[in-house]
């Protein structure tokens, strides 16, 4: 490229002042007017490594790309071309080039050039792929023909050029940081291709012939080794795939093997469009209700957030046992016995203590009232009494003893004491399901306790709550008991806080919320008897509708109320990553939803109202400013609580700011952060720390200022010590800061390990990490699975091995055996890394293997089991009252979800209906096996329309504060952390894409990174 030293300058200039989008924009046509350069040699300019900075790109060089594009300066071929010249993806072609002694002279490169690369493109590599997506698809580009054959030329070469890197399918699919983010670009640019791809005026040359000869044929070869590298998004995939098949072989017709397979593949799908899996015989198997059926149904509804719905798990029940209620009742108390066994013997699990805490107030204070629901179906002479007596002669006296084992030698560790079954037995006879005299017969000996005093009803509770203001702190105490009497104290809770809500209480309001925040056991109790946009959703309408009165006397007060009821809504959405939909929230615009789905994000300065900006100004005078007489009520008046919450990240932005230019002086940044840590303003620290872990990970050059903040809030508070509520409240906000918190320190440590104020940072969070229950593995559980010293594939061979394990254990039913080990979460984690259909795959694969071996039965009923399953992704939505419908009259549509079992077993059904006759064995397993699972989901909610959600395959919502590993920015300038998490949401990036939709600015100011994409999807 020529040189222009004037436009260097000009760069380097622009990037030591940080320079505005509309800065740039103005000064840039000044630079032009002086140096007229053409695309490709301002692309090569502002995209090429520098002797200061030759890591990875300048992300203000993204932010000014699409001024450069709006001024028509440059171009996306020219765009694309400096990109592959710098790309880390090329220093990995030559390496692999020179091992193997091959010219790197067809990826496109210049004949004995040797240019400067970047030590680490991938993150950049993939944002700008995306930002060139929008334009192709958008109509924008390519204007001309010209540009048409030089984009089409150059994704072909983009394609050769990863595809020699060496990033083959094994190495992708390897669990690491690394691979993620090559992973990441990759299906980046595989977003790219497809608008290229469906562009019209990239058809339109072709079709004409215009490129240079021979282009159509390496266009083909080139898709061919570029696809299998999209085994994470099957959906880019098959459209590229049929777009080379079907659509470039009517342009350039490949070799005659090419032919002839597109030809089967035509005549399979051309067979009877109407023949589905009902219109194919199968010979049934004979049933087998096995026991690790219902254990990991159960385990699925317990693994992350209780998904607990009544009226579903009676339902799946009738369907699965088909009326044998004795059956259904003695394999319901066996299974729930079984889950917390499990758990309690997992000594890598992660979230043990919660899981072993759910699984018990599960079988205590829930599985009674199932049986007890049961039993008004139950006929003469069967009785609930006798059921338990089944059940509890077939749980394992080894993990579970009686009185009279407890005295034999065994090969168990004895996890529990003897007062599982007892406390058992005396909530049964709490509910009326067993007789007090009978309790000893079936315990072996002369209960040790007595029964609970009391049997709680909703109603009793709640006129206990509302005639005496101290009972529902008391009953809040009593969720963690194991009495069977939870279930009463958690509906009333939940009628008693819809209640405050309507009444507009915000004092008794306050109360329980913070009491309810500070335990998050409490919160799973709960849960396990009240769907969540039940409890909440009053909560976010007062939120949403709270005013001032107009004769209002004291704010400080108004906000404390304020903020203890928002904490309690933050804890619930951070706890269990709820969505929007699960909290209730129908409108977009509403103040909670804002606050979900933007609290965290800070706002540019010129973004900012005038009413914001005096807001903002009215707060950091009244925080640090010492000749003032701190926070008055004459600025309250003026912000209400709702406005102060969605600042609070723009707070901590201007705090940052004036720390690093030494404008804050450190007595006044103590004194404010004193202000901040006060009961009334405490719940707004969730979403301050969470920006400030957020900016640690965007910019380490502002680390300094970030940690003297976090040391003072964290490691010494200033005030929180002296008051009990204020210090239960701060370590509320911690457990829910945490663990963005901790991530984004332990990268500053591992970045600047000379750094001596992070460990003490570290340790002072350790007791608030784990907060979570999101049914997600940690990475210690998530090696074990994946790590192998032999190579890939050791996932699957264990997910191989846990379904093998299952079928055993059906086949072998004898009394007084424990679980196999199963979590549900290794199906999660399975369907995350490979996808729900190469998980059904692998599924079907070992039916095949047992249905030779003789247990075609039992593995039937296990695979049912697993595709039944329910999951947290697509559940809360099927089970809610309908939003608000907008002006036309329409509902909103259900949020859309990655593809399931289920819904991946019914495209595999309808597939195989057809193909029938070409492999009838294959066909009559996959149909048996969708008839059994759609048999015991009969009157379930059915899955959302399948072809959507394969399309789109979105992940989860929008709720919750976004995850530090998902974030690579949240204002300013974006970090180089990977844009998606290794379990995360790679579909949910291309939704916008893919779908259609509005893609937004990916490398925009104001880029709000918790819906990347305007797809209305958490990113």
């Amino acid at each position: 490229m020529p040189s222009a030293p004037s436009w260097t300058t000009f760069v380097g200039t622009s990037l030591a002042r940080r320079l505005e989008s509309d800065t740039f924009s103005k000064l840039v046509q000044i630079q032009h007017r002086k140096q007229h350069l053409s695309p490709s040699q301002l692309c090569d300019i502002f995209l090429r490594p520098t002797e200061l900075n030759d890591f990875s790109l300048n992300v203000r060089v993204r932010l000014w790309l699409p001024v450069l594009q709006k001024l028509s300066l440059i171009n996306v071929p020219a765009v694309l071309r400096a990109m592959k010249r710098y790309s880390t993806f090329g220093t990995q072609a030559d390496e692999l080039a020179g091992k193997d002694g091959s010219s790197g002279a067809e990826l496109g490169t210049t004949s004995g050039s040797n240019p400067k690369r970047w030590k680490d493109s991938y993150y950049s590599d993939e944002v700008l792929f995306y930002s060139m997506g929008k334009y192709i698809t958008s109509g924008r580009t390519p204007e001309t023909t010209q540009l048409a054959v030089e984009l089409l030329i150059v994704c072909i070469q983009w394609m050769e050029l990863v595809y020699k890197s060496g990033h083959g399918v094994d190495t992708l699919l390897a669990p690491s940081s690394k691979h993620t983010v090559v992973t990441n670009a990759i299906t980046a640019l595989g977003t790219l291709v497809v608008g290229v791809t469906e562009s019209p005026g990239i058809q339109k040359i072709l079709t004409r012939g215009i490129p240079p000869r021979g282009t159509g044929n390496r266009f083909s070869r080139a898709l061919a080794n570029f696809v299998p590298l999209l085994q994470r998004m099957p959906a880019i995939a098959e459209r590229l795939e049929t777009f080379r098949t079907k659509t470039l072989i009517r342009i350039e017709p490949t070799d005659k093997s090419t032919i002839a397979a597109s030809k089967a593949i035509d005549d399979i799908l051309g067979q009877d469009p109407e023949l589905g899996p009902d219109s194919v015989h199968v010979t049934d198997l004979p049933v087998m209700r096995s026991r690790p059926g219902l254990y990991i149904y159960l385990n699925a509804l317990l693994v992350g957030r209780p998904l607990i719905d009544d009226g579903e798990i009676i339902g799946y029940l009738h369907n699965r046992y088909q009326g044998d209620m004795q059956a259904m009742t003695v394999d319901l108390i066996l299974a729930a016995f079984d889950v917390l066994a499990d758990v309690s013997a997992r000594k890598e699990s992660n979230e043990k203590e919660q899981s072993k805490f759910i699984a018990r107030s599960f079988l205590f204070n829930k599985v009674p009232l199932l049986i007890l629901n049961l039993s008004n179906s139950f006929f003469s002479p069967l009785t609930p009494e006798f059921c338990i007596r089944e059940a509890l002669a077939a749980v394992d006296t080894n993990i579970f003893p009686t009185f009279s084992s407890l005295g034999v030698e065994s090969n168990y560790d004895n996890m529990f004491s003897d007062s599982v079954r007892q406390d058992f037995c005396f909530a049964c006879c709490l509910h009326g399901l067993l007789e007090e005299s009978s309790i000893p017969a079936l315990l072996g000996d002369i209960p040790m306790a007595s029964l609970p005093s009391v049997r709680h009803t909703k109603e009793s509770v709640l006129e206990q709550c509302l005639t005496d203001p101290s009972k529902p702190e008391a009953f809040i105490d009593e969720l963690d008991n194991m009495d069977g009497n939870v279930g009463a104290i958690s509906q009333a809770l939940a009628a008693l806080i819809g209640k405050l809500c309507r009444n507009k209480d915000t004092p008794s309001l306050k109360s329980i919320c913070t009491k309810l925040a500070r335990n998050g056991t409490h919160l799973d109790a709960m849960l396990i008897f009240e769907k969540s946009y039940t409890i909440l959703q009053p909560v976010c309408e007062v939120l949403d509708n709270w005013h001032y009165e107009e004769d209002q006397g004291e704010y400080q007060p108004v906000y404390e109320e304020f903020g203890s009821v928002l904490l309690l809504v933050l804890a619930f959405a951070h706890r269990y990553d709820l969505t929007t939909t699960d909290l209730g929230i129908s409108s977009a615009s509403s103040f909670t939803s804002k606050l979900l789905t933007h609290g965290p994000l800070s706002k540019p300065a010129d973004s900012l109202s005038e009413l914001e900006n005096t807001q903002l100004s009215g707060w950091i005078r009244g925080l640090f400013d010492n000749e003032r007489n701190g926070l008055d009520d004459e600025l309250m008046s003026t912000c209400p609580p709702r406005d102060f919450y969605l600042l609070v990240p723009t707070l901590f932005h201007n705090i940052v700011l004036a720390s690093l230019h030494n404008s804050l002086p450190e007595e006044n940044l103590k004194g404010g952060l004193e202000y901040l840590v006060e009961p009334f303003l405490l719940p707004a620290l969730v979403h301050g720390i969470t920006w400030l872990s957020s900016h640690l990970w965007e910019a380490r050059g502002d680390a300094n200022a970030v940690l003297q903040i976090l040391t003072m809030l964290i490691s010494n508070p200033p005030s929180s010590s002296s008051s009990t509520d204020a210090g239960h409240m701060f370590n509320s906000v911690l457990n829910i800061a945490a663990r963005n918190l901790e991530h984004s320190l332990r990268w500053l440590q591992r970045a600047e390990p000379k750094r001596q104020d992070i460990e003490p940072l570290l340790r002072a969070l350790r007791s608030n990490l784990g907060f979570e229950r999101r049914g997600a593995s940690d990475h210690i559980e998530l090696e074990s699975w994946t790590k192998s010293d032999s190579g890939q594939g050791h996932l699957v061979s264990n997910f191989r091995a846990t379904i093998g394990n299952l079928v055993q254990w059906a086949t072998n039913p004898a009394m007084n055996v424990g679980p196999t080990i199963y979590t549900h979460r290794q199906t999660l984690v399975a369907i995350r890394l490979l996808t729900a259909k190469l998980v059904l795959k692998l599924i079907i694969d070992e039916m095949k293997r047992y249905i030779e071996l003789g247990k075609g039965s039992a593995v039937l009923d296990v695979a049912t089991a697993m595709i039944c399953a329910p999951g947290s992704a697509s559940w809360g939505e099927l089970r809610q009252p309908m939003g608000e419908v907008n002006i036309m009259g329409v509902a909103p549509l259900p949020l859309q979800h990655r593809t399931n079992l289920r819904e991946a077993l019914k495209i595999e059904a309808d597939v195989a209906a057809k193909a029938s006759k070409e492999d009838p064995f294959y066909a009559r397993l996959v149909i048996r096996l969708y008839r059994s699972v759609e048999a015991q989901m009969l009157n379930l909610p059915p899955p959302l329309d399948i072809l959507t959600s394969d399309l789109t395959g979105l992940g989860t919502g929008m709720g919750g504060l976004p995850d530090i590993g998902d974030l690579s920015a949240v204002s300013g300038d974006m970090g180089q952390g990977s844009a998606m998490d290794v379990l995360g949401a790679n579909n949910d990036l291309m939704n916008g894409l893919l779908g259609g939709g509005d893609l937004g600015d990916p490398i925009g100011g104001s880029m709000d990174v918790s819906d990347l994409f305007g797809d209305g999807m958490d990113f």
